[in-house]
């Protein structure tokens, strides 16, 4: 697969800004950042319930180094998302179009970006490619983005997540040093005899390699059958979800198997399923059993407890990136770089 720089826009096919689909072997790779650089902030999903959230964002970005531009909608409200459609779709729009911005961060995730697919101008991003970082339902965007224009975007923390050293130094050699990343739970600390936390438990023994695609599940089953997820052949899938009833868990994997995607991929990473349970206890089947009929199945590479999801310190991973993932070992390694 080729990695396609702003400079080498002109040799792409033309985009339509409704219904592009991007060739299968064409991908935008965003530009390394460096301090000094202005980061835009949005809010494409729900919205904001305290004027902190902001604050607390633009401080860990200003820290980090950049200069810090808000959207100008980021403030607004319509029911429990953050603005109407057309507002948040403004913004969106706005910050690629500004030529001072080179990375967009979203503040928080939450409910409502599925809403803005088909409102996007897919070719007007993919004239800008920059760096567009956020999780949970952002996976929409994620998604459609990389379907839709090829762009390389980023799975990770947003602007109100708890930022420690740790991430920060993680968001420094993803987006400053542009490193060929290894992702690994941390050690074992503390004097437990032997390891309680980031435990990682395989599913299927294995190595696999292939582009790296995924994201939260509920948003991933609600996007089968749009032109807004891409092609899954070949690739590593991994998964993420908060606060779900198992028995809906059961329907979203089922959906997945029923659209084909998990028969498509080459190796399965499940990250965590934060407060994720039966919701009528006794008499519902568990995360252990989802996982047991629909993944282990497939016979692919697959290991669950990646630090993925609704937690502290998650891995930044760059979507439409090769990689290589060891099931036995719990680890996900970069083969390209994400950026140019």
């Amino acid at each position: 697969m080729l990695l396609v720089g702003p400079a080498a826009m002109s040799a792409l096919p033309v985009i339509g800004s409704s219904n592009a689909t991007r060739t299968r072997n064409t991908r935008l790779a965003p530009a390394v950042l460096k301090p000094g650089d202005t980061v835009g902030l949005i809010t494409p999903a729900g919205a904001l319930n305290e004027e902190d959230a902001i604050l607390t964002t633009r401080e860990v970005f200003e820290k980090l180094g950049f200069r810090v531009k808000e959207g100008a909608h980021i403030r607004e409200r319509y029911g429990n998302l953050a603005g109407k459609d057309e507002q948040r779709v403004a913004d969106i729009h706005a910050m690629f179009l500004d030529g001072e911005i080179k990375a967009i961060v979203c503040i928080r995730g939450g409910n409502g970006a599925s809403r803005l697919l088909d409102k996007l101008d897919y070719e007007l991003i993919a004239r800008h490619p920059k760096v567009l970082l956020g999780y949970s339902d952002v996976t929409a965007l994620l998604m459609a983005f990389y379907a839709k224009s090829g762009l390389i975007s980023f799975h990770g923390a947003v602007g109100t997540s708890t930022w420690s050293h740790t991430l920060a130094d993680a968001f420094k050699r993803q987006f400053y040093q542009n490193e060929l990343s290894h992702f690994e739970n941390p050690p074992a600390v503390a004097d437990n005899f032997i390891r309680y936390n980031d435990r990682i438990r395989t599913l299927h023994p294995g190595v696999a390699e292939g582009v790296l695609l995924g994201g939260n599940l509920t948003l991933l089953s609600g996007l089968c059958g749009s032109p807004y997820l891409p092609d899954f052949k070949g690739a590593i899938l991994f998964l993420e979800e908060v606060d779900e009833d198992t028995a809906r868990l059961d329907r979203m994997f089922c959906q997945l198997k029923n659209a084909g995607i998990l028969a498509d991929v080459k190796g399965i990473i499940f990250g965590n399923c934060t407060n994720c349970k039966p919701a009528h206890g006794y008499g519902s089947l568990t995360l252990d059993q989802l996982l047991e009929d629909y993944i282990k199945p497939l016979h692919v590479p697959a290991y669950t407890g990646a630090r993925i999801g609704h937690i502290n310190n998650q891995f930044i991973l760059p979507i439409g990136v090769r990689v290589r993932m060891d099931a036995d070992k719990g680890t996900i390694d970069l083969l390209e770089k994400a950026l140019h």
